[in-house]
């Protein structure tokens, strides 16, 4: 009894395996077939390709079988598909639902001659405060991104210090409107800076650049037509400038807390198979931001800030690992990671801006972070070329975010902003120097 017992399990157990191995061979044939189409229709043209080619081979199993038994090579099948329609099904809204309004800032919506639709916020000076004549300018993260909480909050600090505030959306962030995929440039994004500036109407304007929006306002410099805009500008930890710098490989800053934070908590659209198959195929370069598995306002309905995940950790120091502020709240939050994609490819993919960029004479700061997850080249790499950087700040204990809310990070950033656009004294240290960058490199600082 015992022998056949065994034979039995032994057959039982096969079949299991058999199943289990046809159902991974479809459950690839579908992946394979999404990456081939592109996601076509949503990814239904991948699903009736595996459902097609496991039809085809379960006919061809049960063709010498009778009765019900002919209907079983059908359950891989039948679970296969079932596995893989998930992955077609919207969950999240497919037209964009933008952020409710906040409650401290009106939001205004200007179309630019370019005709990006973007969404703006004003913080006029305190009236108790020194009023800066020149208007002061934030371009903001992501690249594709709506402004945080946190942001805002700064912003309104420099607002107190007698600055005139002005901060936009980058068109298909936050509240402004959606472009076509194929108009997501990094050379649209200067287009659009050069045509708020000129919206604004108030002449030359103070920029701050925060990282992707320190692409932007860099790339601007290297244009002289848009540098004629501004006054001085401010570049904060960017990312690359171009794409041989997009390729550098290099160290980065001070460690930070990526590895020591607790996980963020929160819902995760990565945890529904249709936006983990989406997103995941797209970060791999599998798919286009212009896929047709999701399209970008349902991605950017989807994505949370979990979805981040360690990305929001890298930004401060390894000493603030158990202390990370809340950036945003659920309500706030908004990223297109699509449309983000699409603008770092066309950096990536762009030639070298140096020689343009020797040519600048706008004045220009260069803020560094002592805990910086940035390839430190990229940020060297615009001391080394643009002669009109007359200073760099770098700033310790923080890391790429280079005020969050923490102890008196928020002021420390706001007095190296203020004394260079009033040509004061730096209030720290002139570091790294153009000629001390071998040195500052070497010191993996």
């Amino acid at each position: 009894m015992f022998p056949i017992r065994l034979a039995g399990l032994a057959r039982l157990t096969g079949r299991l395996l058999l199943a289990l191995a046809a159902v991974t061979t479809l459950v690839v044939v579908f992946l394979v077939s999404i990456v081939l189409t592109d996601g076509a229709s949503s990814g239904t043209a991948a699903w009736f390709t595996a459902v097609g080619v496991g039809t085809v081979a379960a006919l061809w199993r049960g063709r010498r079988r009778t009765g019900a038994a002919r209907l079983v090579p059908f359950l891989p099948v039948v679970v296969a598909a079932a596995l893989t329609a998930s992955v077609c099904i919207p969950t999240a809204p497919t037209a964009r639902r933008h952020p409710p309004a906040l409650p401290f800032v009106a939001t205004q919506h200007w179309s630019l001659a370019t005709g990006s639709r973007v969404a703006v916020y004003h913080y006029p000076p305190a009236k108790h405060s020194t009023r800066q004549p020149v208007p002061f300018v934030y371009l903001n993260g992501g690249p594709v991104r709506g402004i945080s909480l946190l942001d805002h909050r700064f912003l309104r600090l420099l607002a107190r210090q007698g600055y005139d505030v002005y901060a936009y959306e980058q068109a298909g962030g936050g509240r402004s409107d959606l472009l076509a995929m194929d108009q997501y440039t990094i050379s649209r994004s200067v287009r659009d800076l050069a045509a708020f500036i000129d919206r604004l109407d108030r002449g030359k304007v103070d920029i701050l650049g925060f990282s992707a929006g320190g692409v932007t306002l860099t790339r601007a410099l290297a244009d002289p037509g848009v540098a004629a805009r501004m006054r001085r500008a401010i570049i904060a930890e960017p990312g690359p400038m171009d794409g041989p710098t997009a390729r550098i490989t290099g160290h980065r800053g001070r460690e930070s807390a990526r590895d020591l934070a607790p996980a963020m908590t929160g819902p995760r659209s990565t945890h529904v198979p249709r936006y983990a198959v989406a997103f995941g195929l797209m970060r791999l370069g599998l798919l286009s931001p212009e896929t047709g598995l999701i399209g970008q306002a349902e991605g950017a309905n989807a994505f949370t800030a979990a979805d981040l995940g360690s990305d929001t950790a890298s930004a401060y120091c390894a000493r603030d690992a158990h202390r990370i502020p809340t950036e945003d709240s659920a309500t706030n939050f908004s990223f297109s990671p699509a449309a983000s994609l699409r603008v770092q490819r066309t950096v990536r993919d762009s030639p070298s801006i140096a020689p343009q960029l020797r040519r600048s004479r706008t004045p220009a700061m260069l803020m560094i972070a002592e805990c910086s997850s940035q390839t430190r080249q990229w940020a060297t790499s615009i001391l080394a070329n643009g002669p009109a950087v007359q200073r760099t700040q770098y700033m310790p204990g923080v890391g790429h975010r280079l005020w969050n809310g923490l102890d008196d990070n928020n002021d420390r950033a706001a007095a190296v902003i203020s004394a260079f656009l009033r040509d004061e004294p730096a209030p720290l240290p002139d570091y790294p120097t153009r000629d001390g960058i071998p040195a500052f490199l070497r010191d993996h600082r």
